[in-house]
């Protein structure tokens, strides 16, 4: 039987995504992608920035993630809502509670 370097697999997937990540901004093709957020007093998003400089509500980001619009994000249902994240990629700087506040 093979004996597989775990570890190794693992760095260099993380290594590739981070080169993606560089190269294409992270957006896709014909979508805009989210570059800043706004946060209430509690430090909850409220609010996003699109790379098209649009400002989007909550409510309205979701409408637009649910419809495929917005790049790099997902929707899932936690806590009896849905709540927008970004897609996990391994890379911390690009997390919507990461990213700048506008």
């Amino acid at each position: 039987m093979e004996q597989k370097n775990f570890e190794q697999i693992y760095q260099e997937y993380k290594e590739q995504s981070e080169q993606r990540a560089e190269t294409d901004q992270g957006f896709s093709a014909g979508k805009e992608g989210i570059v800043a957020v706004r946060k209430n007093e509690e430090g909850d998003i409220i609010a996003f920035k699109t790379s098209a400089g649009r400002e989007l509500d909550y409510v309205t980001a979701l409408e637009e993630a649910k419809s495929g619009n917005l790049s790099h994000v997902d929707v899932f249902h936690k806590y009896g809502r849905d709540i927008i994240r970004s897609e996990p990629d391994g890379i911390k700087e690009n997390n919507l509670d990461q990213l700048p506040e506008f």
